[in-house]
């Protein structure tokens, strides 16, 4: 049987314009965008996504971590909102869509409900969170882990890009500095909607990843101490080397992740080397490691393997380690209920698709601490993400907004 909601679609030519709009500000140098968290680039996205909720008739408010919440008001004014939405800005060389999908379905549905004359119930709220990414200041989803009270909010603000600009001073510059106090919003429920940054759904031919788990992930940043000396000049068997015990520590890494098989990942994404001379041995070394798995035991125990292997190796060379956290969360197992909405919303629509774990990390990991919440995935051209040629098809983003729309319009509750 169907229900009278059941052909209720968004516009999908208008959600790919939005998009294609969006992609305008902040362009990277091949085709993607730069738009990191609190540059310029960044308030102008903010302020042509608060330009089109405002037309669209909602209300925005801003939270002491420049979080942007649209609101369209329900029917019930004791009812507690549904919050739909994800993040607008990007890595350093990012694609079109990572985050930015998220946000503009989430203005999209709110645009559909007002062409077809829909209200609901409960209030829907569309959230562009500040700093998913953590490109520019670690850790990622800051703004949702402090909503979550997992963060500080104090400890936000201090954190630190690599030029040394803060994260409170670079809020207050770029004007988004809201009053609104973080974590004071509470949720009925929250859905996000995310390319998947993978290969999976592509390979098995699926328009739709129903996400039913998160990976857990720890983010250690390490500190090596060597001393500087001339690569020319100095003997091998004198030289107090920080760029060899990083590069055994790199070797180290990979071997962990391998030997924690299956389900688990780890890499080295960043690192700073000083001082950074061609002839020059780095007197110190700073890079971070990122591990992630679904399994909480492991991903613990291969962050207690790393660290005690990194001390080992760099003590054998003479070099000083120190290694600090910078970035956490565990594994999420996302609201059944609400899984249950995003499957049969694809069902429904006669859309292909399948469970899925993330692999990446997203704001609905934090949100899922407070409230019930889950995600929608679509696919992505070869899987590739955080990089300018990340790619997906207009009818791909189509179909994902079309499950999030009637799985959203579901938990409101459409009013009589």
């Amino acid at each position: 049987m169907t229900g009278p909601t059941d052909n209720l679609r968004i516009n999908g030519e208008r959600l790919w314009d939005s998009l294609m709009e969006m992609a305008k500000v902040g362009p990277g140098i091949a085709g993607g965008n730069n738009r990191q968290t609190l540059t310029d680039s960044d308030r102008e996205g903010r302020d042509l996504f608060k330009s089109w909720c405002e037309a669209a008739g909602m209300m925005l408010g801003v939270d002491k971590m420049g979080t942007m919440f649209a609101t369209r008001p329900g029917t019930d004014p004791d009812a507690l909102p549904v919050y739909v939405g994800s993040h607008l800005d990007t890595q350093p060389t990012g694609g079109k869509y990572d985050g930015v999908l998220g946000v503009l379905s989430g203005l999209e549905i709110i645009r559909s409900m007002n062409d077809l004359g829909i209200r609901t119930k409960h209030p829907i709220v569309v959230t562009n969170w500040t700093n998913e990414e953590g490109a520019r200041f670690a850790p990622a989803m800051l703004a949702s882990g402090v909503f979550a009270g997992a963060i500080p909010l104090e400890y936000a603000y201090d954190r630190k890009d690599p030029d040394g600009k803060s994260f409170g001073d670079e809020l207050k510059r770029i004007g988004w500095l809201g009053d609104e106090e973080v974590g004071a919003r509470k949720m009925h429920a929250y859905f996000e909607y995310h390319i998947e940054q993978g290969p999976i759904l592509e390979a098995e031919a699926k328009q739709i990843g129903v996400v039913t788990h998160c990976q857990g992930l720890w983010w250690l940043e390490v500190t090596l101490t060597g001393r500087e000396a001339h690569t020319g000049s100095t003997p091998m068997n004198l030289r107090v080397n920080a760029g060899l015990a990083m590069a055994r520590i790199l070797e180290m890494v990979q071997t962990v992740a391998m030997d924690s098989q299956p389900g688990a990942v780890g890499g080295v994404g960043q690192m700073f080397f000083t001082p950074n001379s061609r002839n020059v041995l780095p007197g110190k070394v700073v890079f971070s490691i990122d591990i992630r798995t679904p399994d909480l035991a492991k991903l613990n125990g291969m962050r207690a393997r790393i660290e005690a292997e990194a001390a080992e190796i760099a003590e054998a060379l003479g070099v000083g380690c120190a290694i600090e956290p910078v970035g956490h969360f565990d594994p999420v197992t996302f609201d059944p209920t609400l899984v249950e909405r995003v499957r049969s919303a694809a069902e429904r629509l006669g859309y292909s698709h399948m469970n899925i774990i993330s692999g990446a990390g997203h704001d609905a990991c934090w949100a899922a601490k407070v409230a019930p919440a889950t995600m929608v995935m679509c696919p992505c051209v070869g899987g590739l993400s955080h990089n300018e040629a990340e790619e997906i098809s207009p009818e791909w983003a189509t179909a994902g907004a079309d499950v999030l729309f009637h799985a959203v319009l579901e938990t409101a509750e459409i009013a009589g």
